[in-house]
Formats: C-alpha cells, sequence, structure tokens
C-alpha cells in the first residue's frame, strides 16, 4: 500500500502514530510524511534545526518526507490549499490518508484536516486546473494528536507493543521541542504525556501499547485473524 500521513507540524505524525507507521514500513508499506508547515517558530527551535530533525525521525522510521509548504500558525481553510494538497494525492497516489482528528485545540490542526479532507475531494476532478492526473484517495483515517483534551473517541487501536521504542526515538528526535522542562519542572512532560495515552489505550486490547484511530466511513475486515482478543 502507498499510505501518507498528513501532519499539522513535524512531530505530530511521529507523536500520535509513530508506533503503527513503524510497523507499516516493518510490512513493506511506502510511507510518506506530509508537514502542511514547517512547525517554525517555537520558543526552543529554528527552522534549520526543525528540518534536521525531522529529517532525523524520518530516517528512525525508515519513511519518506516533504512538505507543503504552507505558513505555522497562520494555516487557513482556502481554495488553494485544497488544490495545493490534492496535487499532492495526484502524484502520491495514496491507499490510505491519516489526518489529525477534526477536534483540536491547535487551530493549525482543525484547518489542516478540513483542507485535507476537502482536497480529497478536488483530487478526482476532472477539467481542473489542479496538476496530475485525478485520483480519489480510497480511504480516510483519522489521528489523535496531543493537543487534544478530551476523551479519545477511537474506532479501533493498533498494538504497537513491538515498536513502542521505536516510536520513542523518533520522537526524542525532536530535542528543541520536547527536551526542556516541563511546567512542573519535570523532563520530558510530552513523551510522558504520550506514553501514558498509549499505555491506557493499550490496556483496553489487553496489549502493552496502543494507538487509537477514529474512522467515520465504514472500515471492512478481509477477516478477523488479527483482531487482538
Amino acid at each position: 500500500m502507498r499510505v501518507l500521513v498528513v501532519g499539522p507540524h513535524p512531530d505530530d505524525q511521529e507523536l500520535a502514530m509513530g508506533g503503527t507507521i513503524a510497523l507499516l514500513v516493518h510490512a513493506g508499506h511506502q510511507v510518506t510524511l506530509l508537514d502542511v508547515t514547517d512547525g517554525e517558530p517555537t520558543p526552543h527551535g529554528s527552522r534549520e534545526t526543525r528540518a534536521t530533525e525531522a529529517a532525523a525521525a524520518a530516517a528512525v522510521l525508515g519513511v519518506r518526507r516533504r512538505g507543503a509548504g504552507l505558513v505555522n500558525r497562520e494555516v487557513l481553510y482556502s481554495l488553494p490549499a485544497r488544490h495545493l494538497l490534492a496535487a499532492i494525492y495526484r502524484e502520491l497516489r495514496p491507499d490510505i490518508i491519516f489526518l489529525p482528528y477534526p477536534q483540536d485545540a491547535h487551530p493549525d490542526h482543525q484547518q489542516t484536516t478540513r483542507i485535507a479532507q476537502d482536497a480529497r475531494f478536488d483530487a478526482k476532478l476532472t477539467k481542473s486546473d489542479i496538476p496530475g492526473e485525478p485520483f480519489y484517495p480510497p480511504r480516510l483515517i483519522y489521528y489523535f494528536c496531543t493537543h487534544l483534551r478530551l476523551n479519545f473517541p477511537a474506532s479501533f487501536c493498533v498494538d504497537v507493543s513491538a515498536v513502542m521504542d521505536v516510536k520513542i526515538k523518533a520522537i526524542r528526535c525532536y530535542e528543541s521541542q520536547f527536551a526542556r522542562a516541563g511546567p512542573a519542572g519535570e523532563p520530558w512532560a510530552p513523551l510522558d504525556y504520550v506514553c501514558n495515552i498509549n499505555r491506557y489505550f493499550g490496556g483496553t486490547i489487553r496489549r502493552p501499547w496502543a494507538e487509537p484511530f477514529h474512522v467515520l466511513e465504514m472500515l471492512g475486515l478481509a477477516g478477523l485473524d488479527d483482531l487482538a482478543i
């Protein structure tokens, strides 16, 4: 399969579903991470530093990475933004697109998902100025970003116990974002938060670690052999 993981900023994909990405790569699927913005400015980062960290994380996971070129903190829903992503869909022709869950505390996350959802429709249009041949990505799946402060309405979980160490290694590449202390002085506060989420959802399927996902469209299964029982 060709898999596209759309992230508002470099690190969103690794934090939310780095384990699932590692599993997909291990299974032989072609995975591309699309960073809608470069994620900068941030308090302790720079464009050069963030690009180096993002490349290092991609190397850990074994994925391709590219940017869409929108501006951090200024992501706005628009027809040009939709057509920009639609052109990327036409080029990459993904079987599955992963997006942030639509409800989020970060405006860039919300806008990215709106743009990416509607770009799916635009990508199939004929008689348009969008570069490339029309294509309709078959499947959208939503992941949960770390800015959420709600109960995750997960439709299913992926057991990432075998690759949790890979996910943590990829996250740790973003030293400018996560090496500083948290509000109470504790180290690696965002990583602890992510691990707590993955440990909780692992418990819901009786596995050490799991990542939650949400679907709006019906999810079809070829069989029940891989269900975590």
